[in-house]
């Protein structure tokens, strides 16, 4: 099973860069987004139909305009989870779920701390999502959760570790609940197979950052423990160009 999760910074956006082009080059049999930015009803849904992907579920935020993730798939899960239940979490749009038989996906979007009161939006969330993951667990253990974590995990993950100490995505809290959550049982895919440096997953459209590879890793794939025999590839797709963001990959056996 091949998985892509991609943060597009809009869909509509990505869409009139050749983002449904890449997608069939691609081949994914479930694709993650995130960061939609629009409603289903705003979009011309037969484009990822006839893309090869009749399953697609969209969980918008109730603002629009703004945040939102979807998953697209090739065959039909068994169930799709809208949510989480938490109110403050659902209303901006940022899980949905699919199950299949043998392997449950999470599509993620977790808040940005922007400022003071997205900051404290974030660790709130940050709280909130442990507990529900840890149930979730339980009664889930084949879970992989996919997306924009907007942190950086260690000094390896950010390029400049050093001047972006004090910078919301890189904050020692932030490090230690993502370290924390990766603990409690689940493996960071990416870093499974790929110790370098230099490898992001974001670049700050900003002072030509892309060019010069001055980016960040925000975009996870986050495997729990029970399916690491299962791990066959992960790697990130840095050539793909619809977004600030570029997509990750994941291969599991099905």
């Amino acid at each position: 099973m091949k998985i892509i999760s991609y943060n597009v910074n809009g869909i509509r956006a990505a869409l009139n860069k050749g983002f449904i082009e890449w997608l069939k080059s691609a081949n994914p049999d479930v694709i993650c987004l995130q960061e939609i930015k629009a409603m289903e009803e705003q979009l011309d849904v037969s484009v990822f139909e006839e893309a090869g992907y009749p399953y697609h579920y969209w969980f918008s935020a109730q603002k629009k305009g703004y945040s939102g993730v979807a998953i697209l798939c090739k065959t039909k899960p068994n169930h799709v989870e809208y949510g989480t239940g938490i109110a403050s979490m659902d209303f901006e749009g940022r899980n949905l779920r699919v199950d299949f038989d043998n392997v449950s996906i999470m599509s993620l979007y977790l808040p940005s701390g922007t400022n003071d009161a997205r900051l404290q939006h974030k660790f709130d969330y940050m709280d909130m999502f442990q507990v529900y993951i840890d149930e979730l667990k339980t009664r889930i253990p084949n879970l992989i959760i996919l997306g924009d974590y907007n942190i950086c995990h260690e000094e390896i993950d950010i390029h400049n570790p050093k001047g972006l100490s004090n910078v919301s995505g890189f904050l020692p809290v932030e490090r230690k609940w993502i370290g924390n959550f990766m603990s409690n049982g689940f493996i960071d895919s990416f870093r499974h197979f790929n110790k370098e440096p230099d490898n992001y997953t974001w670049w700050s459209y900003r002072a030509n950052s892309r060019a010069r590879n001055k980016g960040w890793r925000l975009d996870y794939a986050l495997v729990n423990a029970p399916l690491q025999e299962k791990l066959k590839r992960s790697v990130i797709l840095s050539d793909a160009v619809h977004s600030d963001h570029c997509p990750i990959l994941l291969e599991i056996e099905d």
